[in-house]
């Protein structure tokens, strides 16, 4: 555990999705790194997707992201220098997107491709958002519908079809901006975006840090086309069972729930959406400014009350 200091407001204690430090009465910097392997063919999606994916970090606290540098790992031997140039631009495309600016970067010759970058964003102190923020009563948005990572199994098992393709490519590399920029009008309880632990074990994260239970309404949760199908047919990253594996203790499942749903809630997602807790009395508002605003966002949920651990029940 680093050591603490009095101006650090987020650390390591509740595996938020960045670090937070005061540096002012007014500015709070935000710090994180986030870089991975490809999940599609095409090198300039590759880099818009995990460009998207780490930017997504300063959104899910409230922030604005000021500069970026690159993280890269790339195959010398194994793979064209073209790859790498257009990777590297669909990241750069996606930072100036974001109103960020790239300031340098470090690669290194490595035997598995991977990108990502490390930003760096401003939030006032008062007003920095947190995974372990909800409170009872709160109601929980979703901005982006899940199932990228059966998606991409598919594809890399040559099944997946051109247009659902263009669908999970256009998910993730979309910017969580927007949404950020929606939900700061509201009264906003806690934030986190969906990555790497699925949908099920980022809302646990959320129930553990603030000591709560939350009910899943997996009905409500937006699935992308063909992803129950592909995951009816076994096409499910080993990701997901080990998300399921770690996230049941903390969980409460329904004996008859089916095993597909629960695939796709537990289902590691890239670059994901946003998950918000808002005031029950914001919420269709801020449904309806999202919608507005072509953001597919849905209601997934409710902070039903105190638990001592942070419990997630499935309904």
């Amino acid at each position: 555990m680093a050591k603490g200091h009095p101006d650090l407001i987020v650390g390591l204690e509740t595996s938020d999705d960045a670090g937070v430090f005061r540096i002012t009465k007014d500015i709070a910097l935000i710090q994180t790194l986030d870089f991975l392997t490809p999940v599609t063919d095409d090198p300039y999606e590759f880099g818009q997707i995990a460009a998207a994916n780490s930017l997504s970090d300063v959104y899910a606290m409230g922030g604005t992201p000021l500069t970026a540098m690159n993280i890269v790992c790339f195959p010398i031997s194994d793979f064209a220098e073209e790859v790498l140039q257009q990777t590297l631009q669909g990241g750069l495309d996606k930072i100036h997107e974001s109103g960020a600016t790239l300031v340098g970067g470090h690669s290194v010759d490595d035997p598995e491709f991977k990108y990502g970058l490390s930003v760096t964003g401003v939030v006032h102190p008062d007003r920095v958002l947190t995974n372990h923020g909800i409170r009872t009563g709160d109601q929980i948005i979703l901005t982006k519908p899940v199932g990228t990572g059966i998606v991409a199994t598919a594809l890399k098992g040559k099944l997946a079809d051109a247009a659902t393709t263009r669908k999970m490519v256009k998910i993730m590399s979309t910017l969580n901006r927007e949404a950020a920029e929606v939900m700061t009008r509201f009264d906003v309880g806690g934030c986190t975006d969906v990555t790497g632990f699925g949908l099920a074990g980022h809302l646990l994260e959320m129930a553990q840090g603030g000591r709560k239970n939350i009910a899943l309404f997996t009905a409500d949760v937006p699935i992308i086309d063909n992803a129950a199908d592909w995951a009816t047919m076994g096409l499910v990253p080993a990701g997901t069972f080990r998300n399921r594996r770690y996230c049941e203790p903390g969980m409460v499942i329904p004996g008859q729930m089916d095993k597909i749903v629960l695939d796709l809630m537990f289902d590691p997602q890239t670059s994901g959406g946003l998950l918000i807790s808002v005031k029950k009395k914001d919420v269709q508002d801020c449904l309806l400014a999202m919608q507005d605003r072509g953001i597919p966002a849905a209601l997934v949920g409710e902070v039903t009350g105190d638990h001592s651990c942070g419990r997630v029940t499935l309904t």
